[in-house]
């Protein structure tokens, strides 16, 4: 087999690939809503805690039927907490608030939804549809919401959701999609690898 310098320079562009996503590599889920699928890399490593209850959620098909019922353009939009007819599910007990683990409330990426509490956090969640810096920590006065993950699958149809026309619905005043946005499956596609 002939050595050319382009044969080597893509074999060093794969392998940059894929040492690259093996820094990130942990649980994979999968989202398949009524408006598409989107698919979310979990960060168990930076955030043990917040993935395990995540998966715990995934697991018990606690996220299948429940919708989006916050959206807001230039934000986010958060789900994972309501039924479509409005009816709060049940959720397990509040866990610990990991957002002072370096990760940030980028575009893209995945955080637990929470009260003023900071270890509130239980079943919603919601994504960042753009850099949203004022959520992430910056000390006890400010203690942020801790990011565990990132889409890398249907962002663009998370954007284009977070734009659709909004109004009440339920027991809230605004922000509910006018056509309901409905997590049909959620499920754990494949489980952490090992670090290369």
């Amino acid at each position: 087999m002939t050595v050319t310098a382009r044969s080597v320079l893509t074999l060093a562009a794969t392998i940059t690939l894929t040492f690259s996503h093996a820094l990130w590599a942990g649980p994979t889920a999968k989202f398949e809503t009524t408006a598409g699928t989107f698919i979310i890399e979990l960060n168990e490593e930076k955030a043990p805690i917040t993935v395990a209850n995540f998966v715990s959620y995934i697991e018990s098909g606690h996220y299948n039927g429940t919708i989006f019922h916050r959206v807001i353009p230039n934000f986010m939009v958060q789900g994972g907490g309501f039924t479509t007819s409005y009816q709060q599910k049940p959720s397990q007990a509040p866990i610990k608030n990991e957002a002072a683990n370096g990760l940030r409330n980028d575009f893209g990426t995945i955080a637990m939804a929470r009260t003023s509490n900071p270890d509130s956090a239980t079943a919603q969640f919601f994504i960042n549809v753009t850099d949203n810096d004022f959520l992430n920590y910056q000390g006890e006065f400010n203690p942020g919401y801790a990011v565990f993950g990132e889409v890398t699958e249907g962002m663009d149809l998370l954007v284009e959701v977070s734009q659709r026309p909004t109004g009440p619905g339920g027991p809230f005043r605004t922000d509910v999609p006018a056509a309901p946005v409905i997590i049909k499956k959620a499920s754990i596609v494949s489980e952490a690898t090992a670090e290369e």
